[in-house]
């Protein structure tokens, strides 16, 4: 792993963080490619993490085992057969971490033979803590798949998928998840100030909170629901709370919301069938 050379199509936040994990992982800096329209981000690159920089993406490819393809999915397209002629040539893996551009889309553009690991991260990859799905087509080799695997690994957990399709459950659930808990905690700090707490006592404590109840649930072998329940005194406050979330409808409203996303995922990756 070490020794594969990577080229990161896009020097954004996303790249920045693979780039920065595979770095404190052992990846060597000399055997990463970055490529990027903007300067000043290929400057910082070069500065701090020692990578190889340019604003020729065939430069990046030319020199490369893995590319991974971190632009934006608007100019996916473009830049995907632009680079067409040099990965037939070449051979690569191909990953991408842009949300909502099929396969199919990206074996149109790249070649039929074209080797593709379609990722979905999620932000908390920014701190290292991401949860990442992947699914490779028929083309990805048994080692490609550890390699892409240890890429998407340097930023958090890494998981297959069987089917394409579920990446849309993905999207759904740990794609867009981050703002569920940023929407209830919003509201738990704005419930808070309007209790009379202070706004900085009223963030530190929800922002703990909610790191401390994650840290619990990632160290137990509970499901939640067994450790809501190990929370919720008899007649307590916790319970009057919680009940007053499901006679709300709160069980609802989160599968109708994960629903909604899901079904917007999937008009994402066929937008020709949804016009």
């Amino acid at each position: 792993m070490n020794n594969q050379k990577i080229a990161f199509i896009g020097g954004g936040n996303m790249a920045s963080s693979l780039v920065s994990g595979l770095i404190t992982s052992g990846h060597a800096p000399q055997h990463i490619w970055v490529s990027d329209i903007n300067a000043d981000a290929l400057a910082v690159l070069s500065s701090t993490l020692h990578v190889n920089t340019t604003a020729n993406n065939d430069d990046a490819i030319s020199e490369a085992d893995v590319v991974v393809l971190a632009v934006k999915p608007q100019v996916l397209a473009a830049v995907a057969q632009q680079a067409a002629a040099l990965i037939q040539q070449k051979q690569p893996l191909v990953v991408s971490i842009a949300a909502g551009i099929s396969q199919a889309s990206l074996s149109g553009w790249l070649g039929a033979d074209t080797a593709i690991v379609r990722c979905m991260p999620n932000t908390p990859a920014l701190v290292l803590t991401g949860a990442t799905a992947l699914h490779a087509n028929a083309k990805v080799s048994p080692a490609q798949r550890d390699l892409a695997e240890n890429i998407m690994r340097a930023v958090g957990i890494a998981l297959w998928v069987t089917q394409e399709s579920e990446l849309d459950a993905v999207t759904a659930v740990s794609g867009s998840g981050p703002a569920y808990f940023f929407l209830l905690m919003e509201a738990m700090e704005n419930t808070a100030l309007s209790m009379g707490l202070d706004a900085e006592t009223a963030r530190l404590l929800v922002q703990q909170t909610a790191l401390g109840a994650a840290k619990i649930a990632l160290e137990s072998a509970e499901s939640p629901e067994q450790l809501r329940q190990r929370v919720t005194s008899p007649g307590g406050t916790t319970q009057r709370a919680i009940e007053t979330f499901i006679q709300g409808g709160f069980t609802e409203l989160v599968a109708k919301a994960l629903g909604a996303a899901r079904n917007r995922s999937i008009e994402m990756s066929h937008p020709t069938e949804n016009r």
